[in-house]
């Protein structure tokens, strides 16, 4: 996780073949920020619901072959 400079916030140092999607819920627990932007990538329900909780919006692109297409701030993500 990082800050809208790209300074560093968190890390978490896995083995190379584990999924970065597999720690986001980690390193979103207590997160302090207003919109957590990231790349479709990372378009599951569960960080999606991680992220909601935490008091934060949600700037992640659905993925094409999503069911239920969801908005996103297309202008926030432009930025990241």
């Amino acid at each position: 996780a990082v800050d809208a400079h790209g300074m560093p916030l968190r890390v978490v140092v896995t083995e190379g073949t584990r999924s970065d999607c597999k720690e986001a819920c980690a390193l979103i627990d207590g997160l302090n920020a207003k919109a957590l932007l990231a790349d479709r990538g990372y378009d599951s329900n569960e960080i999606i619901d991680k992220v909601v909780e935490s008091g934060c919006q949600p700037v992640i692109p659905p993925r094409k072959n999503r069911k239920e297409q969801r908005d996103y701030d297309k202008a926030l993500y432009r930025v990241r």
